[in-house]
């Protein structure tokens, strides 16, 4: 198996850690472990004082996985397996997908929903959105792309990196035409239950189809990245077994301490996701300001859901150098369109983190004088 480089968590993995500011996180604000443990009941308080650091159950904590189920309408603790997210998606990918398969993804997006199944030997189409329509994916692209060798399709929504959250009809319109056709459906439904204005949240896709895998976890809607829990719901429980038995061969089992540490987080759903909803909201407020100061130099979509956008650059014709020199020059750290595989006109910004205002005046101070 030949895969190829994670641009993007290259990136990361070079400027991260030494950035003063970082201005491209998709992440929210992260929980303390102070505040978190604060949360926990009389329960989760004795599961954590008397924790003893052996292996954990290889499908999840029981207790874990009745209350990952309780965020979905009609799933149950047995249909539900805790994992590392990424983790998440090769163990899919390995589970349903040969050589010669065919795969559909929005793109751009997290390279590794495609990438996974290039390196299988699938042929991979790419379903970019319109950005002149808000970042809108089209459905007739869709029927016309599915054929007969299709096994899987992979959506991201609200998306990654543009923020684009469509209409409920629309996206059960979607998964409706991934059934017609009996493909499998990938649900990456990593910033749900961040949604803005009117927007409602959409249905889970493993509620909505039988051969639908919703991928979930706590880095990005709850801002707790450090526990690396994630998981995978679905009704089809051949998927689900035979990704168990994949499992065997990565992690095994998940960290004790993060699964109970997990289980206090979703315990406050939805205390937490509040806190990290009312935050975005106060940073869309400074990003609108931000980009209405500066429509000479961006162009931007505002976002329907989520903690990213993608703003395009009007007067920068390569991105990447650009924000290699931002970084070198000032510390703030952007990640370029060119990570995503999608050109070199644009940047994502994420705006889930605390010192937001800071940063965007640093940000702000550095293009009036550069550009």
């Amino acid at each position: 198996m030949k895969i190829d480089t994670f641009a993007l968590e290259r990136y990361f993995a070079k400027h991260e850690f030494s950035a003063r500011y970082l201005l491209s996180s998709s992440d929210c604000e992260s929980l303390s472990l102070a505040g978190l443990l604060e949360m926990a009941d009389e329960e989760t308080e004795e599961l954590w004082d008397g924790l003893k650091l052996g292996y954990t159950e290889s499908q999840g904590h029981p207790l874990l996985r009745q209350e990952i189920a309780a965020i979905y309408e009609s799933i149950r603790p047995q249909e539900v397996l805790v994992l590392a997210l990424e983790e998440g998606i090769y163990l899919l990918m390995l589970a349903l997908l040969s050589a010669g398969d065919h795969l559909i993804c929005t793109f751009p997006g997290y390279q590794s929903l495609y990438e996974v199944a290039r390196s299988l030997g699938c042929q991979v189409s790419l379903w970019q959105p319109d950005e002149s329509q808000g970042w809108r994916f089209d459905l007739d692209w869709l029927r016309e792309t599915l054929h007969q060798d299709t096994r899987l399709v992979v959506t991201n929504f609200p998306h990654n990196p543009t923020g684009h959250l469509p209409e409920v009809d629309w996206y059960r319109e979607m998964v409706e035409i991934v059934g017609a056709h009996g493909a499998y459906l990938l649900s990456d439904e990593m910033y749900r239950f961040l949604e803005f204005g009117e927007r409602q949240t959409l249905p889970a896709g493993c509620y909505l189809y039988e051969r639908a895998v919703s991928l979930c976890g706590l880095s990005k809607s709850f801002g707790l990245p450090g526990l690396r829990i994630g998981w995978v719901a679905a009704q089809d429980s051949g998927v689900l077994a035979k990704m168990a038995e994949l499992k065997d061969y990565t992690t095994i089992c998940s960290s004790a301490p993060s699964e109970i540490l997990a289980l206090v987080a979703l315990r406050n759903r939805g205390r937490i996701v509040k806190e990290q909803l009312q935050r975005l909201h106060c940073n869309l407020i400074l990003m609108e300001q931000f980009f209405r100061d500066r429509s000479d130099i961006f162009a931007w979509n505002r976002p329907g859901g989520g903690s990213v956008c993608f703003p395009r650059m009007l007067t920068v014709e390569n991105t990447h150098g650009f924000c290699e020199s931002l970084v070198a020059e000032t510390g703030i750290m952007l990640a370029p369109s060119s990570v995503f595989q999608f050109g070199n006109a644009h940047v994502r910004i994420g705006f889930g983190r605390q010192d937001l205002a800071e940063v965007l005046g640093l940000f702000g101070k550095y293009l009036d004088s550069a550009l």
